[in-house]
């Protein structure tokens, strides 16, 4: 049970108070690409979730064993690389093999998705906030869960954001982002700050 209520917190705290998409804008390119279809975003966060977990569990080893080697902390950034780009080589194999109805339905996305900067900040944040497996494991599952809450918040608002009410040189783009700005004010005020 322990181990359950570690992984609900580091998801918890990854949804919420360490949302890569508003806190710290990891992704938010991808997330607007996603939010146009409803099937991209629950695809882009499936993706995201299934990779920042299982790549969490390859992150916790190398820092736990590699914690006390003099250069880890340049070798980092290319050794998470190295096992996103193995995870994700391996899974399309065994996808494009097994399940080749569902490789013609994710061809189009999976490279976008796996390779952005919230599954790399996923593994990033990690090191700092995950304590344990669990901790690790929760915190990629919570950061693919932000991005769906994110790209469904960006989904239900797109049409409105794009409609003839907005100002057609303030439509699209610039719109999106000050609503994305909007939310992440309106999250960063729920969590709250703290001085030192």
């Amino acid at each position: 049970m322990d181990i359950f209520a570690s992984v609900l917190n580091a998801a918890l705290l990854a949804v919420l108070l360490q949302n890569s998409i508003f806190e710290r804008a990891l992704g938010s390119n991808i997330l607007i690409y996603a939010s146009r279809k409803k099937s991209y975003v629950i695809g882009f966060s499936l993706v995201i979730i299934y990779v920042t977990a299982l790549s969490s569990v390859f992150v916790w080893f190398l820092d736990t064993t590699l914690a006390d080697f003099e250069y880890f902390g340049i070798l980092m950034p290319l050794l998470y690389i190295l096992v996103i780009s193995v995870i994700y080589i391996l899974s399309l194999i065994i996808i494009w093999r097994f399940m080749p109805k569902l490789f013609g339905k994710i061809k189009s996305y999976v490279h976008l998705s796996v390779f952005n900067c919230s599954v790399l900040g996923a593994l990033f944040l990690n090191t700092q906030f995950g304590e344990g497996l669990a901790g690790y494991i929760g915190f990629g599952i919570g950061t693919g869960l932000g991005f769906f809450l994110a790209g469904y918040l960006l989904y239900i608002a797109h049409t409105k954001l794009n409609s003839d009410l907005v100002p057609a040189a303030f439509r699209g783009l610039p719109v999106t982002l000050v609503y994305v700005g909007i939310i992440s004010l309106a999250l960063y005020a729920f969590v709250g700050y703290a001085t030192r």
